[in-house]
């Protein structure tokens, strides 16, 4: 069917250009009346030397894709000099001649020999010439024409940028531009319809359009929603020949995509969020997220987060997580269950980016209610301040309350509290607190001059749970007191030339005092009062701290005295005022006029004549049996302190003290006097037991009054055992033997691991026979006798 129909087009084509090329030879014939009448010219012309052609051509025509066996015919030449006897012989050169084109170099047909295209090549120059055969000699001049390719419909259009992608706003009016495709044709577009393009749309109705000549697709339907469909594919078909019937036609897909724009509000999929978070939460931690989720995208999506009202409106934060569109609630300060337990916010969710468009769509935000429960945990106590400054005097005495530390259980069981002092802050045991009272006191005595600064922590343990433990630093000041006499800076000494003057300057002393005044060191000098009076030196105070040491007298001399030692008395200007000694060294020495010193050794002593042998003799005995004596003194007390040997059968590990009698509990009030420990002037009075002493002697000593602050025994305890710590000579342990609840009557009953028995089956202590001969001697004092079986 297709191959008829391109016949049928060739032969119209053909027709015409018959047609045309009669016509064109018919005006020929009109400008030359007669072939005879150009043979003349002709050969006037070969005559003159001036040759003129015997045929008039321009161009051929020629369609284009031929599909006969045979060749196609093009056209004719031919010349007036041909007879038709065969004397003439054409030859063709140029563009394609003996590979497209051929002529019969007899009659002077051309002919086609390959398929021709015009899209490949629209036209061909060739040249043309008649020789004589037998000579080979060219009987005209050279001719050129030129072979047209006549078009046919034989190229559909083509979309050369195809497949097209495109995108357009969801929710565009009708007729919005999307994109425009362009179609181009191949045929000659000068010749017919075959290149003339109309544009239709084959898929992608109802929702685009496309004009027909210029390609622009449009939108053909309302409120497009892309997040109802947000893809679609339109395919468009290009048709030549007007788009008349047997017109060819070419097709390209354009893949079209809506974008998004802001016309969804954004919505919380809950109307009510249920969060807990623990109590301990530090500041800062995250209690829970919400999202309200939005349809749009990108931009049109973003979401901003705030608290607009509720009872937690300053406890919580809530921001927005931008990568998510997450908004996050967190703590903002810290919470507390007992104080309250449960917080009620409104949070509200909105676009950021709006568009003035779709307002009417809106409101473009959301509110949802977020509730948050506490939960309780076990906290540790919690002090009253968050740290404690106290300040105390350097004399403080010993179990002086320097501070009340307070502390609470935060939970609702509210259980006790005990206190202690962590070691590590007070290695050196300064200060003690009541276990119970949260009372800071002084355990040891203080010196600013030593520590000016202490930083104790005091920790609070709960009672029932004691792994809930807090702690508060405690920074305490040691103030100062005048308790440190001033001292010279240095030590003093000078020297004072014989021929000195009355009243010459030979040293300045200065001073110096451990102890810091808040109005300033102030101290006065004056000789001591040995030496007030002495004829040799004299002291002026100069109201500044310094004195200066002048001479009383002139006149020195070496020989008679070397060395003075001069006693200077410096007191402070303290409440109480405190004062020492200092001694200034001055020797006697040789001096020339200017005063520089020549020398201050002494000349050696020379025994005086008088002086016999045998008193020398005598001074030396005397020298040794003084010496004989201090031997001897050392020697007793030496043998004073060597120790008791005990009995080499005795192991040295066992000490056993024997009292013979028995605490009889709040009954016995003879055993010991507890009225001693509450009071310490009783320590003085003993009471006259009637039992016999122990055999070591009690450690108890006498604590001076200073140390017994309100007849408290707690500050009594504490003095004993800083006097303990401070002896050198003490047992590095401690005896308390305490008799109050023990015994018949006591509501605690016996409290004693060897109680006190009626029967002797009690009392057994057999068992002693057979752990060897270490415990032999205990097992004698305890045991049962083999001979009589009568207890000891």
């Amino acid at each position: 069917m297709n191959n008829g129909r391109n016949l049928l087009r060739v032969c119209i084509q053909l027709c015409l250009f018959k047609l045309a090329y009669l016509i064109k030879d018919q005006s020929e014939e009109a400008r030359s009346p007669s072939r005879a009448v150009e043979d003349t010219q002709l050969n006037k012309m070969l005559q003159y030397h001036r040759v003129k052609r015997g045929w008039v051509w321009n161009q051929f025509f020629v369609l284009e894709e031929y599909t006969g066996t045979d060749p196609l015919y093009v056209g004719k030449l031919h010349s007036d000099m041909d007879k038709g006897d065969g004397s003439i012989r054409y030859i063709l050169s140029g563009d394609g001649a003996g590979s497209v084109f051929t002529i019969d170099d007899n009659t002077g047909d051309i002919h086609a020999i390959q398929r021709l295209d015009r899209e490949e090549r629209s036209q061909y120059t060739l040249r043309a010439q008649a020789l004589d055969r037998r000579t080979g000699k060219p009987l005209e001049p050279e001719s050129e024409f030129i072979i047209k390719i006549q078009d046919i419909n034989d190229n559909e259009p083509k979309f050369l940028d195809g497949p097209y992608v495109a995108t357009v706003p969801e929710m565009s009016p009708v007729g919005t531009s999307v994109t425009r495709v362009l179609a181009t044709d191949a045929d000659d577009p000068t010749y017919g319809n075959s290149a003339r393009v109309i544009y239709s749309i084959l898929q992608g109705q109802p929702y685009f359009s496309v004009e027909p000549r210029t390609g622009i697709i449009r939108t053909a339907l309302t409120n497009m929603d892309r997040e109802a469909r947000s893809y679609y594919e339109v395919i468009i078909q290009a048709k030549d020949m007007g788009g008349q019937l047997g017109g060819l036609a070419g097709t390209t897909t354009v893949n079209i995509t809506l974008t998004d724009v802001n016309d969804n509000p954004p919505r919380f999929p809950q109307r009510l969020y249920q969060m807990s978070v623990l109590e301990s939460a530090p500041v800062g931690s995250t209690v829970g997220r919400v999202l309200a989720k939005d349809v749009d995208e990108g931009r049109n999506a973003e979401i901003n987060y705030t608290i607009l009202n509720g009872d937690g409106l300053d406890t919580f934060d809530i921001t927005t997580d931008p990568s998510n569109q997450v908004g996050t609630i967190t703590i903002r300060k810290s919470l507390n269950f007992e104080d309250k337990n449960s917080y009620t916010l409104k949070v509200e969710g909105a676009n950021t980016n709006l568009e003035l468009h779709f307002l009417s769509l809106g409101p473009f935000r959301d509110t949802t209610t977020v509730h948050i429960s506490v939960e309780d945990v076990e906290e540790p106590p919690v002090f009253n301040s968050p740290f404690y400054f106290v300040e105390v005097l350097e004399d403080a005495e010993i179990g002086t309350i320097i501070q009340m530390i307070q502390a609470k259980d935060p939970d609702m069981t509210n259980n006790s509290i005990r206190y202690s002092i962590d070691r590590n802050s007070d290695p050196a045991r300064f200060f003690y607190i009541d276990i119970v009272s949260g009372a800071l006191m002084t355990a040891r005595p203080l010196d600013r001059e030593s520590i000016p600064w202490h930083n104790i922590t005091i920790l609070a343990m709960e009672m029932n749970n004691p792994s809930q433990t807090g702690s508060v630093s405690v920074i305490v000041k040691v103030q100062d007191v005048n308790d440190n006499p001033p001292e010279f800076v240095k030590f003093y000494e000078t020297y004072v030339c014989e021929n000195s003057k009355p009243g010459q300057l030979i040293q300045t002393v200065s001073a110096t005092d451990q102890d810091d005044p808040l109005e300033g060191q102030h101290f006065s000098y004056s000789l001591g009062p040995e030496a007030a009076n002495n004829p040799n030196f004299t002291l002026r105070d100069n109201q500044d701290n310094t004195a200066w040491i002048l001479t009383r007298r002139s006149g020195f001399r070496q020989r008679e005295q070397s060395t003075y030692y001069l006693p200077i008395l410096i007191a402070d200007g303290g409440h109480p005022m405190l004062s020492s000694t200092g001694t200034l060294t001055v020797r006697v020495c040789s001096c020339n006029a200017d005063g520089d010193v020549i020398t201050c050794n002494v000349e050696a002593y020379t025994l005086p004549v008088s002086l016999s042998r045998g008193a020398l003799i005598a001074i030396l005995g005397c020298i040794f049996v003084l010496l004989v004596l201090v031997l001897l003194i050392l020697s007793m007390r030496r043998h004073k302190k060597q120790p008791y040997m005990i009995d080499e059968e005795e192991n040295i590990h066992e000490n056993i003290v024997r009292y013979d009698d028995e605490g009889g509990g709040e009954e016995d009030t003879e055993a010991f006097d507890i009225a001693a420990m509450w009071n310490p002037r009783e320590a003085q009075t003993l009471k006259n037991r009637q039992d016999m002493l122990p055999e070591i002697e009690s450690l108890s000593r006498y604590v001076p009054q200073t140390f017994a602050v309100d007849n408290n025994v707690h500050n009594y305890v504490l003095a004993k055992l800083y006097e303990a710590d401070v002896d050198p000579c003490a047992p590095p342990y401690d005896s308390l033997q305490t008799y109050m609840f023990e015994g018949e009557g006591s509501v605690a009953e016996s409290l004693s691991s060897l109680e006190s028995v009626t029967t002797d089956a009690d009392q057994s202590y057999d068992y002693l026979n057979d752990w060897g001969p270490r415990f032999q001697k205990l097992a004698d004092m305890y045991g049962v006798s083999k001979e009589n079986g009568v207890l000891w």
